[in-house]
């Protein structure tokens, strides 16, 4: 795990040693072990390393191979990189390390671009053709870690993160008004956009060639495609089908040269995952954040999952490690999250930043239980928001105004007023459509739409997870892996009948649209979600967690926004001098934040947002 950066020269003057250097230095969080540079004609290549694989000097990067051909700056890991070292040592290669990014520069070697696709694992990397004098850029499958890239007259430039580009002579840190938009519709970002003008991030499960001169060409080389099975096994098959492909997914990302642990909260991810990995490492240890609720009201009360880690720790015998979170610890880790996320992504994200802080004391590799909801249908209310429709058009309305997470839409316009004629010509439901690209075959059946639901927040909602995830725990040196996001288990997972996710869709589709009592209803009959995951996982934790329903990560902010943190709540967005009222309607913010504090409406996940802005604007605007 690692940083990396480059910058490809357009005027045929080298890039040096003191120019990547700052851009390296960026980085230095993500790869406390190393750093190291390689340059030649136009291309330059900085690299910050994370030991993980092959602690010796053979590990470091950049690597060149031995006929000196291509170079490698890369971040991640592959886990099934012995098994294709085996497949290359048949085809004459030989190999001067143990670690697996020589494998992936040797597979370049042989296989060319297509060998992306034979990758089981987590990347982002760059690799330098010196003979075409051509690089090639590629991300894995999922999103797990990051790209971007940043496009000048003189030189093409990428990297881990974006904080490497303000060092660059010249950079513009012009915000995008497009990007404000869409993350203030969505709480993410869907297309490659970040709130920097210049940068866009490299899509996932993509690559791409740029040539000195030349603009960059990206192409995809695999996308989700959830659908229903042509001919479907029985519940008994599928549940020794997933036994063994999620046990074989553990022990492969459990390939390490230092100690790997695990994240351990009361769900069934992290918990099976944490029951597998037990079986490898005894002893493992595993850690949990859990938040103060002495002022939690409501539904928040029940936010805190420690009894239930403490219990699943008991059970597997785990060095089980916690932290307990209060108000003040949010407010105290705000400009320090900001810094690191770079743009705003979805949820809360302060307690993934100091989940990851705890497990960094204490070891650098940790396994988390990201993907288990998207992949097996953990959400089926929000699923099952849109199961009767007519058309593709009338589903993507439905879905379209569900995902509008933050401000209500006849209030984005006021919301926004000051960029309003920056952004009147963008249209967020075309954004939210074109998400789906050609994924609008094979509609008809209520089972249809499930499936385009999971292909959506899959590309959306867990790639900004992933986002969150990776920069916050790299934010403390420390590699996170998702077993989840196993090739062979993400395919299983795409075939895998809705009938074996959800089981109330026959109930939800005849709920009369014009019912009385329609919404609660609906909730009591969309508490299921992950049937055959639950059934599957029911021998390794116990009944209350197989069983569980499903709690998010999340701490009682409804309740500190307008208890404990109301202070810096009203300090902040109340402000005179608050930077975000360069871009949004103060009067308009503060009405709707007015209504959080005053119990009338629950506008924390807008709240959390107008604070991680602001922050953003003090550090990056």
């Amino acid at each position: 795990m690692c940083g990396i950066c480059g910058i490809l020269s357009h005027t045929g003057i080298s890039p040096t040693r003191q120019s990547l250097e700052p851009m390296m230095d960026a980085l230095a969080h993500r790869g406390p072990d190393g750093a190291g540079h390689y340059i030649d004609g136009p291309i330059g290549f900085g690299h910050r390393r994370l030991a993980i694989l092959d602690l010796s000097d053979a590990g470091a990067q950049p690597m060149v191979s031995a006929d000196r051909s291509h170079v490698i700056s890369y971040n991640g890991e592959v886990y099934n990189f012995r098994e294709l070292r085996r497949e290359l040592q048949a085809e004459g290669h030989a190999f001067r390390s143990a670690s697996d990014t020589e494998v992936v520069l040797a597979a370049y070697a042989a296989w060319g671009p297509a060998c992306v696709e034979r990758f089981n694992g987590m990347f982002a990397l760059a690799i330098w053709d010196t003979r075409r004098q051509r690089l090639f850029l590629a991300r894995d499958r999922y999103g797990i870690k990051p790209l971007y890239y940043c496009t000048a007259r003189d030189c093409f430039a990428f990297a881990s993160e974006q904080k490497a580009f303000l060092s660059m002579p010249g950079f513009e840190r012009s915000l995008d008004s497009e990007a404000m938009l869409e993350y203030f519709t969505f709480q993410n970002l869907f297309t490659d956009r970040t709130f920097f003008k210049r940068v866009k991030l490299f899509p996932a499960g993509c690559r791409g060639f740029v040539s000195a001169g030349g603009t960059l060409s990206v192409e995809r080389y695999w996308d989700y495609d959830f659908q229903e099975p042509d001919t479907p096994l029985s519940e008994e098959e599928y549940i020794e089908e997933l036994d063994y492909l999620f046990s074989r997914a553990v022990k492969r990302q459990m390939v390490s040269d230092v100690e790997v642990s695990a994240y351990l909260s009361g769900g069934i991810d992290s918990g099976a995952i944490t029951a597998f990995a037990a079986q490898e490492i005894p002893y493992i240890k595993s850690f949990t954040c859990g938040f103060d609720m002495h002022s939690a009201t409501g539904l928040e009360v029940a936010f805190d999952e420690r009894e239930k880690a403490e219990h699943l720790s008991y059970l597997l015998k785990t060095e089980h490690y916690e932290m307990v979170l209060k108000s003040g610890d949010m407010e105290r880790a705000l400009p320090s999250i900001a810094w690191h996320m770079e743009e705003p992504r979805v949820g809360q994200s302060y307690p993934n930043y100091y989940a990851a802080s705890l497990a960094s004391r204490f070891c650098k590799v940790v396994l988390a239980g990201t993907g288990g909801d998207e992949l097996f249908g953990g959400y089926p209310w929000r699923y099952y928001r849109a199961v009767n429709n007519g058309s593709f058009d009338d589903y993507i309305d439905k879905y379209y105004v569900f995902w509008q997470r933050l401000i209500p839409n006849r209030q984005i316009k006021r919301v926004l007023s000051p960029i309003w004629d920056e952004v009147e010509h963008v249209w967020t439901r075309d954004i939210f459509g074109d998400v789906f690209s050609d994924k609008q075959r094979r509609l008809g059946q209520p089972r249809d739409f499930i499936n385009h639901s999971l292909y959506f927040e899959a590309k959306t909602f867990l790639h900004g997870l992933l986002i969150v995830e990776d920069k916050l725990s790299m934010a403390h040196g420390l590699e996170t892996r998702v077993p989840f996001l196993d090739n062979d288990l993400v395919d299983f997972a795409m075939r895998l009948p809705v009938s074996m996710k959800l089981g109330n869709l026959d109930e939800v589709v005849r709920i009369n649209e014009n019912e009385a009592g329609k919404l609660k209803k609906y909730y009591q009959k969309t508490r299921d979600g992950k049937l055959l995951f639950r059934k599957t996982l029911a021998p390794y934790v116990p009944e209350t967690v197989s069983d569980g329903i499903k709690q998010g990560f999340s701490g009682p902010d409804a309740s500190w926004f307008k208890g404990e943190s109301i202070r810096y709540v009203r300090e902040t967005l109340f402000s005179r001098q608050a930077l975000i009222f360069d871009y949004l309607d103060k009067r308009a913010v503060q009405e709707l934040v007015m209504e959080h504090l005053e119990g009338k409406a629950n506008r924390r996940l807008f709240i959390w947002s107008l604070l991680l802005v602001e922050e953003w604007l003090k550090h990056y605007a």
